[in-house]
């Protein structure tokens, strides 16, 4: 980040970034702000979460530099967030001399973090495999390291539903361009690494703040919540996809559906059922999964529209 370049001698800067979210989160794994005394510069997402990501900051920048601490955020009404999820974050005392990291983290770079007592050592070697962190679970503590892609633009993906071929679609989903918010209604489903459990009445209000370029796929236990969520997809400003499974039969009947409910003729067009690439027809989880993310992989990739390293 420029801002970290530039800082002024003296200058007391804190950089928050964002490890690992979980549900609907404002921003993805790998956003940064840096914050000083009188300013923040980037963004994590708005609202309340950063504003509480600010104070934190601003709290650190009376520690030595070289100060770090994690920090988990549940994203409930307290923050303006009324699908759950959770998001954790690193919050630290920039160290200036520590900065070298910056001069060769250009976008597409592959970055690795170590987390040390006193400190935090960045690198950035291309050979290092893509480790990804959880949002849940034990905090990282010193000694834990992770690699990311800089700046790689990962398309949002709703997906609702925790059966099999979703389980297959989180599954490999996993070092793909894509940021999955994963949303069941099943208790029973709550103990699954990435599941945000929402009442199912509320689910469909989980779409409200998907950003256009966001992906939704739609393949719950139960028809009558498949149909509200679809209908949800559908009525609000346009998304870059919206797949339904299942049969041709049951695209007709929701479409007959949707069409007695007033849904325009526009809106029903962006129904994609059933899901997946058709020269591929296995039936297995795994193979739906793979067949329905290289459709997603197909729509292609979008800029950034937020610079994470380089500008």
């Amino acid at each position: 980040m420029t801002r970290l370049r530039d800082a002024a001698p003296g200058e007391r800067i804190a950089l928050v970034t964002v490890l690992a979210t979980e549900g609907s989160a404002p921003r993805g794994a790998g956003t940064r702000m840096a914050v000083t005394d009188a300013a923040a510069f980037d963004t994590i997402g708005g609202g309340a979460l950063e504003h509480q990501a600010i104070e934190q900051a601003r709290t650190i920048l009376a520690h030595p530099p070289g100060t770090w601490r994690i920090q988990d955020y549940p994203l409930g009404p307290l923050l303006g967030q009324c699908c759950g999820g959770r998001v954790r974050l690193l919050i630290e005392r920039i160290d200036p001399d520590a900065l070298d990291w910056i001069e060769t983290a250009t976008i597409g770079a592959t970055l690795t973090t170590l987390l040390h007592p006193s400190g935090i050592t960045r690198t950035v070697d291309p050979a290092a495999a893509i480790v990804a962190l959880s949002a849940r679970g034990e905090r990282p503590g010193a000694g834990a390291c992770w690699a990311e892609r800089l700046g790689q633009w990962h398309r949002p993906l709703y997906l609702f539903g925790a059966g099999h071929v979703g389980q297959a679609i989180a599954r490999q989903a996993v070092g793909l361009p894509l940021r999955l918010a994963w949303f069941d209604s099943r208790t029973a489903m709550q103990e699954l690494k990435g599941v945000t459990i929402v009442d199912e009445d509320r689910l469909p209000a989980c779409l409200a703040d998907a950003p256009a370029e966001a992906a939704v796929l739609i393949l719950t236990h139960d028809h009558g919540l498949d149909y509200r969520l679809t209908r949800a997809a559908l009525t609000r400003p346009p998304l870059a996809f919206v797949g339904l499974i299942g049969s041709a039969t049951k695209r007709a009947r929701f479409l007959a559906r949707l069409t007695r409910d007033d849904v325009p003729d526009e809106a029903r067009a962006r129904l994609t059922c059933p899901i997946g690439l058709a020269a591929i027809t296995g039936k297995e989880p795994d193979v739906i999964a793979l067949s329905v993310l290289a459709q997603l992989l197909a729509l292609g990739r979008e800029p950034a529209p937020y610079p994470v390293i380089a500008e």
